[in-house]
């Protein structure tokens, strides 16, 4: 694996752990800024929503840059924005901060994601992603705890300090350890050959399985704390070691995925949307049994936000592997954080605690009713089965016998198989 992957991963971990770090420090920003807790709350919705709308701008606005350089202008606005929120007296100036931060966040993972396929064959390109989101799950393993141990200690603007220079270490790696590449992309670099790729419905579908497949997740995680210590009778005590578990299943289950990301792109997709209904159904029906609880949550980290290598890849099958598209893909799976947390919020004042469990389970069935057109698509494409009959009896006898070639391992002939089916729908 090229060492590039490795440091777009620390860069990653920087910002993800920017993203999460209100969650864990509402109290004393609250009181620091004079303002309420939902108003601090309403912070993470503005990161979100920046990160939706803006990160595609932003990402247009540097499309002319080498993809080294680029990254290098998003470390330094990323890491104005840090600075700011350190330093702001005022929730307005807060407000910015995050603004600025979650515009450059979205727009660093467009251009990373497409860095990866670019350093890469493609045959393991869904692995390199794979290797890269580990940074993002690692931020909610490692990164969210961690700023809210030195935010808890030592003051909250201390947290944000820690993150700006977290974000200065990533930069001063992606500058020495990333190479200086042309700007990455199939269709040759200008924004209107890329942008031409959005003209087709199918990478619409697909981007939509993206924003289901993490809104179904989201709708429940975003209310794992209230759910396990109101239903499931943990002290409040415990939650974090147990979301610390959850964290640890994520990193498994996104290894596990990008793994199989390059020769299994739409099974895996399938396999963990089913696993994942089951699990959110599960845990609505057991969740005031705490065994079943922990065993079932852990289900949703492992087969939950973990798709992301598997729908990585198959954006980048149906569109290019271009910043754009990456970028905007992004877009589309934070629009599924915004939708699944704001839904799971309005049912839970409707319905109760177990509701968003429920609407997690509904949202991913329609994430497997989203797959039904490709899984039909390549059932047509599908290559005849090789018989018995066929190998003695070819139909086209005539044809004149071509040098043997080298036997290949089966994966690889699965992948171009999968690979020619997606071509062909396309």
């Amino acid at each position: 694996m090229p060492r590039t992957v490795y440091v777009l991963a620390l860069g990653i971990f920087a910002m993800v752990t920017s993203e999460f770090v209100v969650a864990g420090l509402m109290p004393q920003m609250a009181a620091g800024l004079g303002a309420t807790i939902p108003q601090i709350g309403y912070l993470i919705t503005a990161f979100a929503v920046a990160m939706a709308v803006g990160g595609p701008f932003l990402t247009m606005a540097l499309m002319k840059l080498r993809p080294k350089p680029a990254l290098l202008v998003l470390f330094v606005i990323f890491l104005v924005g840090n600075a700011l929120a350190a330093t702001a007296t005022s929730y307005g100036a807060m407000l910015t901060a995050r603004i600025i931060t979650g515009i450059a966040a979205q727009a660093f993972f467009g251009v990373a994601i497409s860095l990866c396929s670019a350093v890469t064959r493609e045959e393991i390109r869904g692995r390199a992603i794979g290797v890269a989101m580990n940074g993002l799950m690692l931020g909610t393993l490692l990164g969210l705890p961690m700023a809210t141990f030195i935010g808890g200690n030592v003051g909250w603007r201390a947290a944000f300090w820690a993150i700006s220079l977290l974000t200065v270490i990533a930069a001063v790696a992606t500058f020495v350890g990333v190479p200086r590449l042309e700007r990455p992309g199939s269709s040759g670099g200008t924004f209107r050959e890329e942008a031409q790729v959005f003209k087709k419905p199918r990478l619409w579908l697909v981007l939509s399985t993206s924003t289901l497949v993490i809104g179904a997740t989201f709708s429940a995680f975003s209310y794992f704390n209230p759910i396990l210590t109101e239903a499931s009778g943990f002290r409040e005590s415990s939650v974090p070691a147990l979301l610390i578990a959850y964290g640890a299943a994520t990193v498994i289950g996104n290894s596990a995925v990008g793994r199989l990301a390059d020769r299994r792109t739409v099974s895996v997709q399938v396999v963990g949307l089913a696993l994942n209904t089951l699990f959110l159904a599960g845990f609505a029906v057991f969740a005031d049994v705490s065994a079943a609880a922990v065993v079932l949550m852990t289900g949703i980290g492992l087969a939950g936000v973990t798709m992301n290598p598997a729908m990585a890849t198959r954006v980048q099958r149906t569109g290019n592997p271009g910043p754009l598209v990456n970028t905007v893909h992004s877009s589309f799976i934070t629009l599924g954080v915004i939708i699944g947390s704001s839904l799971g919020g309005v049912f839970v004042e409707s319905f109760g605690l177990r509701s968003p469990l429920w609407l997690g389970a509904a949202i991913a069935v329609l994430g497997l009713a989203s797959l039904l057109p490709e899984l039909s698509r390549r059932s047509r494409t599908a290559p005849a089965p090789v018989t018995r009959r066929t190998l003695t009896n070819p139909p086209h006898p005539a044809t004149p016998a071509t040098p043997a070639t080298p036997a290949r391992d089966t994966p690889y002939l699965a992948q171009e198989a999968e690979q020619a089916a997606e071509q062909a729908a396309a």
